[in-house]
């Protein structure tokens, strides 16, 4: 079959082998335009931590090469305690943090959330009947602020917003309630809101997937830099990681989600669906966000300091520079921002051979199931009166009497607080007293990190930060080897890149915050942020002008 020029490039981005991706050159340098871009292009890389950003940085020739040409700010922070992929993406174009935007974790608990178990997803609406936390319709309800497509919408109703990614979550946080176009995977297929219909793009790539997934992927090349990464780390008797390359047996899609094909499905979607809308072209300024899960899931399967990392950064570079290539070919004055929700922290098995020993995995004592069972136990309670995460929000069951509620809080907070994995446990009231902070992110406290994760409606009875290195995965044989959402800035810190064709680039060390990326966009677009929110502008001229003003 022959499509148009841009379809066929989308596609050719989808079918080309990642290892073998060409690298794609930035454009000549002009002088940056005095007018706002027509096209905003705002790209989240899902656990792509500023470690992994410093360790790879050196070795990048394509579309992050491009990207630090532009403005650099290696020390972005995703400022807040809960990281988390789904209070991560509620920053990024919203200006808020997650104490605003209402959304405090991927799941909390509502015990007057009708179902049994009381978990609601983030991106969920709880409220449809038969609904469960594992089987949901996607909803933007649980989000409380507007997005930048929102406030591009309110000053320009002709601005055209497309959210694709390749999670739910990340689509749906970024987008915000209006949406021209919004797609993501749900591990079978693209999909969207009920009764959407599907963009030619869309049913292409869906096809062209699942052909995809269909066919078996040999063994991927492993680049030089990669070699010494290669080694393979014993997680139980039967499993290992470290020295894979993606090799996957026909119709594997969980495999293939864990890999680079992955994010070139979702790159090569926006690709096309840009060039098929013309965003850009009609005369008002649209936004493009594309969501690229696959770092994520290879965090969690492989750990972040392997051969499949590395694989996935190499890869992820040279999609990127295609996904720009593609765009350059439209001719439209574009500008990107790429950030990502959260960082990460590699397995503490490969941690215990790289020189922190005292990297460990979390005390299945601390399960507050096992917890909640112990107190139930001692007090004579019927039922466990615990829910929640050990390394996050916990819940002492509502409908007690407040008697008997009040010796389950404090019986609970003593046995975590006295647990030697755990650094610090912080009570409701502890975090509403606590301020909202005015300082640099690195200078934060526990509890002032914790405050901008906190919503009274949705947050837990107190909160349970773990040591620094403590894996909050007991058992990596079982699922996922590595994980984030601590308190520490392994987990908090994130790159910020800013580019567009003309400006001339700098590096500023210091910190700044994803909440930044939103009103920076919106001065450089020239709409005016309509909400209070916690971020600030960044001046992304290098010289004595101003972005801001």
């Amino acid at each position: 079959m022959k499509f148009t020029t841009p379809v066929a490039a989308a596609l050719a981005l989808l079918a080309a082998s990642p290892i073998a991706a060409q690298e794609a050159q930035a454009p000549a340098r002009a002088a940056a335009p005095a007018a706002p871009p027509k096209l905003v292009v705002v790209i989240s890389v899902d656990q792509f931590s500023a470690d992994l950003f410093a360790e790879y940085r050196a070795q990048f020739t394509g579309g992050l090469a491009r990207l630090m040409s532009g403005a650099v700010f290696p020390s972005g922070y995703q400022s807040h305690a809960a990281t988390e992929t789904c209070p991560g993406h509620s920053t990024i174009l919203s200006g808020a943090r997650p104490a605003r935007t209402g959304i405090v974790a991927n799941d909390w608990t509502d015990f007057n959330a009708p179902r049994d178990d009381k978990t609601v997803y983030c991106a969920e609406d709880e409220s449809v009947p038969g609904s469960t936390s594992e089987s949901y319709t996607v909803s933007d309800k649980h989000l409380k602020v507007p997005t930048l497509g929102e406030w591009m919408k309110l000053a320009d109703p002709a601005s055209r917003v497309v959210s694709v990614a390749g999670k739910d979550r990340a689509a749906v946080m970024m987008g915000g309630h209006k949406v021209d176009e919004l797609w993501w995977w749900n591990g079978k297929a693209l999909v969207s809101y009920a009764g959407r219909t599907a963009p030619a793009m869309v049913t292409k790539m869906n096809a062209n997937v699942t052909g995809r997934i269909g066919e078996a992927q040999a063994p991927m090349a492993l680049p030089a830099f990669c070699q010494a990464r290669s080694r393979a780390i014993p997680l139980g008797a039967t499993k290992t990681v470290g020295d894979g390359r993606f090799a996957r047996a026909a119709g594997n899609a969980g495999a293939f989600r864990a890999s680079p094909e992955f994010d070139e499905a979702i790159l090569a979607l926006g690709a096309g669906v840009a060039t098929d809308m013309k965003l850009g072209q009609n005369g008002h300024t649209d936004l493009l966000i594309v969501g690229a899960s696959a770092t994520d899931y290879v965090g969690h399967t492989f750990g972040t300091e392997g051969s499949e990392m590395c694989i996935q950064i190499f890869a992820l570079d040279q999609m990127l520079g295609k996904l720009f290539a593609v765009l350059d070919k439209t001719g439209v004055d574009y500008a990107v921002a790429l950030t990502a929700d959260h960082g990460g922290h590699d397995l503490p098995e490969r941690n215990d051979e790289h020189a922190a020993p005292m990297a460990a995995r979390i005390d299945p004592k601390l399960n507050p199931k096992a917890v909640g069972a112990e107190i139930a136990t001692k007090l004579g309670i019927s039922g466990n009166p615990l829910a929640g995460s050990a390394a996050g929000d916990i819940y002492v069951d509502p409908k007690l009497p407040k008697a008997q509620r009040d010796k389950v809080l404090a019986e609970a907070i003593g046995r975590y607080a006295a647990h030697p994995q755990v650094y610090g446990v912080y009570t409701r009231a502890q975090i509403l007293a606590t301020p909202h902070p005015k300082t640099p992110p690195e200078t934060w406290t526990m509890l002032e990190r914790a405050r901008e994760s906190y919503e009274p409606s949705r947050s837990g009875d107190f909160v349970v930060a773990l040591k620094p290195r403590v894996t909050p995965i007991a058992d990596p044989t079982r699922g996922s080897v590595a994980t984030h959402g601590s308190f520490w800035d392994y987990d908090r810190r994130v790159p910020i890149l800013f580019w567009r064709k003309g400006m001339t680039g700098f590096e500023q060390p210091l910190s700044v915050e994803t909440v930044d990326i939103a009103p920076t966009l919106a001065a450089l677009i020239k709409v005016p942020v309509p909400v209070e929110i916690d971020g600030r502008c960044l001046d992304l001229d290098a010289g004595p002008g101003d972005t801001c003003r």
